[in-house]
Order: C-alpha cells, then structure tokens, then sequence
C-alpha cells in the first residue's frame, strides 16, 4: 500500500513538471490557478495535425508580427485540400467563420484546459459539427487560404490556448505551439 501511495505521489511530482516544463517551453510562467492532480496535459501528448508532417515543415513564428500584431501561431504550407488531422482528443467547439482565419476550428482538450485553433481552411470534414467528439487523428478539415492568407500560399495557421476559467473560444492565453509540435512530429518519424 505504501508503495502504491509513493508513486501515486511520484506520478503527480512528474505530471506538475511536466506541466511547467511546457510553460518554459512557451517562454511563460504558468497561470495563477492550481493544476487539477491527476490532470494530463494534452500538449504533451499531441500528434501532428498534418499527416507525414516532417520538422523541415515546421518554424517557430510565434513571436513575429504579422498584418501589424503578434503571430502567436505557427503556419504549416501545405498543398490546399490537404487532410488536418484534430492534434489530441476533445470537443470541435465552435466552427467559425472571420475575415481573418478564413474557415476556422477552434477544439477543446477533454480536460477543458487548451483549445487547439485551426485557421484558413479550405473546408470542414463532411458532418464535422460544433458539440461533435473528435479523436486524435481524425481528418476535421482541409488545408486552404481563406481569410485573409495569400490565395497563392495554402496553409495551416495552427494555435494553442490555455483556457482561462471561463472556458469560452474565443479567449486564452496563446502558448506557443512549436515546442509541442516538434516533440509531436520526433515521436511519429
């Protein structure tokens, strides 16, 4: 029994550094509320959203300055109609239409912590609808350039939130997505 109570205890130390150790990687401190125990971070586990996705694809752009205001995404060129893949298990919360992102999803982890956005896409997977339970690796849309991307560039503007207790879309605190994708992309190849 004791023996089960320490890892138990071991288990939760390496799960809260795991934890902070994101939040170093997106060059933050992480917010004020106390992490749930037991709590995995979907980060962590993350697969990439473009299947075949190779490291030569991906560059950290979180802190450039696009169209006058901070990135804080990571755009993937991909040929358009290219199948996006849902990063981690969750919840499709809202499909949305700006004149920014174009076709958007915005996706919430299970445990209701991060939402995963992508932007710019050419259209949804046929049926995908808000409320809808998505697996990781399910096709949930198609690379495109609409929003305002170039028409000429098709890609995928990629962004992870931390949900604040509110739990609403359309506000976070954006974490950088390299970090987690580069682990994503290593662990597949």
């Amino acid at each position: 029994m004791r023996l089960w109570i320490l890892m138990a205890g071991l288990g939760a130390v390496l799960l809260a550094a795991g934890a902070l150790a994101i939040h170093a990687l997106a060059g933050r401190e992480p917010a004020g509320e106390a992490p749930v125990v037991g709590a995995r971070s979907s980060i962590l586990e993350m697969s990439p959203p473009i299947r075949g996705l190779a490291l030569a694809n991906l560059r950290d752009m979180f802190k450039e300055v696009h169209n006058g205001h901070p990135h804080e995404a990571i755009d993937i060129m991909e040929p358009r109609g290219t199948p996006v893949l849902a990063v981690v298990s969750g919840t499709v919360r809202k499909l949305f239409l700006s004149r920014p992102g174009g076709n958007t999803i915005y996706e919430f982890d299970e445990p209701e912590v991060y939402c995963y956005y992508y932007a710019h896409l050419n259209g949804y997977a046929a049926g995908l609808r808000e409320g809808q339970r998505v697996g990781r690796g399910d096709v949930i849309g198609f690379v495109g350039s609409s929003g305002n991307a170039d028409p000429g560039a098709p890609h995928l503007h990629f962004a992870v939130f931390e949900l604040g207790p509110e739990k609403v879309w359309w506000k976070g605190q954006a974490v950088d997505p390299y970090p987690g994708l580069v682990a994503a992309v290593k662990r597949t190849n």
